[in-house]
């Protein structure tokens, strides 16, 4: 917005909690605190067009959450859940071959007895349907841009994003002024590397004294394949090919209900060669002979990618500031070696909200929820994620083999002594970004082209993802020095958001006077993976006009 401009004053309404996302975190600390007191007033802001329309997930989901969000959920009819895990593969795969680890050598909490093959988004669409039953009031189609303080410095409120601005900055004429939504306290959900909760760390110095926030990006497709090869219930894992033994990263195959698989490679951030690209590393993946026949003769039917919070227990930031408190993914509560995450994300949205509710009935509000912050470690949130809390680290440091095994050993010496081990816990060490090193030690890879029927390229897979932003808009990906993204970004590291940019959103083009960055932000399925590996973290993104970005189906 050009700084000239004067803009009209946001109308405000006033609510008891405000809850920025309405993801598994979000909606279920909403429907707690209804739970606790049906008088409080709760709005949830959703920045997805529809409620699960931006969630994307494996997922195999832990129901402890939800069995003690909603207790009674396994006798209603129209519930999510249909599909109970029935068998467990873990697989380790070469270039041509494939070995399968036993069952028993695995740690006991890498069973998934008892778990369920869902769409997650689906479970949010339903756990917003509770939610509004209660009484909570959720806007979609509204993105929070803007933290609102009082004058000693406490979070009192969220602004939502303006409509209609024009791609220079001025109000266009469908200009719409956002809403000031304040609140006695203030709930951040937006999932990993939320820009409101970047903005709240920084400012408040959570992260002080922690280790570096650790990510990766999950790609995802959805197939639906022929029923002969099709085995209900079934959850396989892999490590390995076509990553090498020094790069994270792992796969998932889920057999849902209806003929479909759910397929997705997740790779580790910390990944140091800048022509890696998660993208076709996933493509590569489809083509391994344990995979590719799963998916002959099937038909794609979705596809998207996000960023995955991985630093666990030793990167959580201090979830308490005056006026709030971070919940779910927007505080990193992602178990890495089960890729689950929603059953926590549920557990710190109740936990979070019967802090709030207990402060409410107390008669306070816009001051520090200390007691949620005191709380979580010695929660089943902190139990699940102390005993992988050196996976992630081990990985990066030994490698896939030496840290895989020992990452076991540990997992089962923490589940042995409750979440001691002789090894203590590792340092997670660098950023992501100060991960990447310059193209001179490394070589270009030649990836395969797309067949069109296994392998696809990104817009045609983007194009599945239902991504739409108004064009005639500012450009949501903010470049901080342009100068500074020539002399690095391409000159030092050959242009690598080129290649894990999931989307096709940056190009490097040659115009004659030299390599022009061209982001094409429409092509944008918010995963945020820019902000993250960015060598210079000098792209900052934010949320576009509310309502915008991928429509999600059954992902």
């Amino acid at each position: 917005m050009s700084e000239t401009t004067e803009l009209p004053e946001r109308e405000s309404m006033e609510f008891d909690v405000v809850i920025v996302g309405g993801g598994p975190s979000g909606l279920s600390a909403a429907i707690r605190l209804k739970q606790i007191n049906p008088e409080l007033s709760i709005v949830v802001l959703e920045k997805g067009g529809e409620i699960g329309a931006h969630i994307l997930s494996g997922a195999v989901v832990d129901p402890i959450g939800v069995d003690k969000l909603l207790p009674g959920w396994r006798d209603e009819e129209g519930h999510p859940f249909k599909t109970p895990v029935t068998a467990d593969h873990f697989l380790v795969l070469g270039h041509s071959g494939s070995i399968r680890l036993p069952n028993f050598a695995m740690p006991p909490l890498m069973n998934n007895h008892g778990n369920f093959i869902v769409s997650l988004g689906n479970v949010c669409r339903w756990l917003g349907t509770k939610a509004e039953e209660l009484g909570v009031e959720i806007y979609p189609g509204f993105a929070g841009s803007e933290m609102l303080y009082d004058d000693k410095g406490a979070v009192i409120g969220v602004a939502t994003g303006d409509m209609g601005i024009e791609k220079d900055g001025t109000p266009g004429p469908a200009y719409t002024r956002g809403m000031a939504l304040l609140g006695k306290y203030v709930l951040i959900a937006e999932g990993a590397r939320g820009s409101l909760a970047k903005q709240l760390i920084n400012r408040f110095k959570l992260d002080e004294g922690k280790e570096p926030a650790k990510y990766g990006i999950g790609l995802k497709e959805l197939w639906q394949i022929d029923p002969a090869k099709h085995k209900l219930g079934l959850v396989q894992h892999s490590f390995g090919w076509p990553l090498d033994m020094k790069t994270g990263g792992g796969s998932f195959l889920y057999h849902l209900e209806d003929n479909t698989v759910a397929v997705g490679f997740v790779m580790h951030l910390n990944y140091k060669n800048p022509y890696l690209s998660p993208f076709e590393e996933f493509q590569r993946f489809k083509t391994h002979p344990a995979i590719r026949g799963t998916f002959e003769g099937g038909k794609r039917l979705s596809y998207g990618a996000r960023a995955i919070t991985e630093g666990g227990w030793q990167s959580v930031p201090k979830l308490s500031f005056p006026g709030g408190a971070l919940i779910g993914c927007s505080a990193g509560f992602v178990n890495v070696p089960r890729i689950k995450g929603s059953h926590n994300a549920m557990l710190s949205g109740m936990l979070a909200a019967e802090h709030v509710a207990k402060a409410v009935a107390d008669g306070r509000n816009n001051d520090e929820l200390i007691g949620y912050e005191n709380a979580w470690r010695s929660s089943e949130i902190g139990k699940d994620l102390k005993r992988v809390r050196n996976v992630k680290p081990m990985w990066s440091k030994l490698g896939t083999i030496g840290g895989v095994m020992l990452g076991g050993l540990d997992m089962w010496l923490n589940t042995i002594f409750g979440g001691w081990s002789p090894f203590g816990t590792w340092k997670h060490g660098k950023t992501d970004a100060a991960s990447l090193q310059p193209a001179s030690k490394y070589s270009p890879i030649a990836y395969p082209k797309p067949d069109g029927v296994l392998t696809f390229d990104r817009l045609s897979s983007v194009f599945l993802s239902n991504t739409n932003h108004e064009e005639n808009e500012p450009v949501h990906l903010i470049v901080k020095d342009q100068a500074l993204q020539k002399s690095s970004e391409h000159d030092v590291y050959a242009g690598p958001s080129t290649r894990y940019c999931p989307a096709g959103v940056y190009e490097w083009v040659d115009e004659g006077s030299g390599p022009k960055f061209v982001i094409n932000a429409q092509n944008c399925v918010h995963c945020k993976t820019c902000d993250i590996k960015d060598p210079n973290q000098n792209i900052n993104w934010v949320p576009p006009q509310g309502g915008e970005g991928p429509v999600y189906t059954n992902m």
